[in-house]
Order: C-alpha cells, then structure tokens, then sequence
C-alpha cells in the first residue's frame, strides 16, 4: 500500500505509530532511512514480552509491544499490553541515531484467528492479496461452519476496470487470488470478488473478520 501511495502521489510516506490510550500519534517514527520506527525514550520505555506467558524478551526477538509512559502526569500508564507485535531494534540507525527502533507492525495479538488447525493473520492475508495486481486494499474475512468443517470466504474488491472486464479477466484474477492466499496460509479460502466501494468502510481501525462460527 504503501508503495502504491509514493508511486501515484510522488511524495515519500512514513510510519507514525502511536496509541489513543497514550497519546496518540508520536509514540515512534520512521526517519528518511525507513529502516524501523524510533521510539521517542525519553518519553516511554517500552518492552517486548510473550503474548502468552508475559514474559520479557530481550531486544530482537518478536512479541507483543508493552509500553509505559515516563513523563505524562495526568494519566500514566505502567506496562500497558498495546498486542501490537513487533521486535526491538538496538543497533544504530543508517540516519545516525541512537535510539531503539521497533520494526513496523503488521499484525496483532487478538488478530489471530485459528482454522482448520492454522493460525491465521488478516495481514498474510492482506499481503497475499495486494501482490496481485487488480485489487484494492479494502476486503472482509467472513468464517462459517458447515457440517463441523470451518469455511472461510474472503471478499476482496477490484478496480473499476477489472469488475467491468470480461468474465474471463475476472476468472484468471480470482484463480490468481486463491493460488496467491493458499501459497501463503497453506489452506485453501473461498474468494469472492465484489464491485469497489461494497465492502463498509469503518471511522477507526477497519473490521477485517466477520467470525460467524459461534452464532
């Protein structure tokens, strides 16, 4: 996506993380090296611990982002779990600073969802889809049961273009899409291609999976 975005704007994009509860945007930043986010120390200090266990890890291994603010006097926070997952970076930064780095987060810990066994993350999904050409950022996981077995459909909308094309474009693009989601996860998905702009659209973080299995 954001390739996508430097190529048809021409300007350069960054990450910005930050967390409502904290304080929202400024938490870390990419510098011009877009080789990690530096988190601002001398406002929180962050740790990286097991999703499971809580258990600390040290600086390079993967976990979950747990953040405690330092000079906030109204409303503190000590140690609290964001479920970003991510890594500390500690080695210098190509930019010349000093500060660790986290690695950009693609997924979370509640994200996860487990079907047929696999344990599964809207982001894989996500880059199965993007790296096929054709398709738009915006699609929905929708989980069902059928006679015990777990289904799982994905509705992803195309572009203008595409969703008006011959039925055989929209053909190959779909087999393209489920050889490219069960090249990734290693199951096979339902893939149902939808007109732009069908899928709702969400005010905050957008709602990926539609989990109907319990109902």
């Amino acid at each position: 996506m954001r390739r996508r975005i430097e190529q048809d704007s021409g300007v350069k994009a960054y990450d910005i993380y930050g967390l409502s509860e904290i304080i929202g945007p400024g938490v870390a930043s990419e510098c011009t090296a877009q080789a990690g986010l530096h988190i601002f120390e001398d406002h929180f200090y962050p740790e990286i611990i097991d999703p499971q266990t809580c258990q600390v890890l040290p600086d390079g291994q993967e976990g979950e982002l747990v953040l405690t603010t330092l000079s906030k006097w109204a409303m503190p926070m000590i140690r609290y779990r964001t479920r970003d997952i991510t890594n500390i970076i500690n080695e210098p930064c190509p930019c010349g600073r000093t500060i660790r780095r986290i690695k950009r987060i693609n997924r979370r810990s509640d994200d996860m969802f487990i079907i047929r066994g696999v344990n599964v993350f809207p982001s894989q999904i996500e880059e199965a889809l993007l790296s096929v050409e054709g398709t738009l950022p915006h699609y929905q996981i929708i989980l069902t049961r059928e006679k015990g077995l777990d289904m799982m459909e994905i509705q992803v909308e195309v572009t203008a273009q595409v969703f008006s094309d011959q039925i055989r474009a929209l053909e190959n693009l779909q087999a393209k899409l489920n050889s490219a989601v069960e090249h990734t996860l290693g199951i096979r998905a339902k893939i149902k291609l939808v007109e732009p702009h069908s899928i709702q659209r969400s005010e905050g973080k957008a709602k990926r999976l539609i989990d109907n299995r319990k109902l």
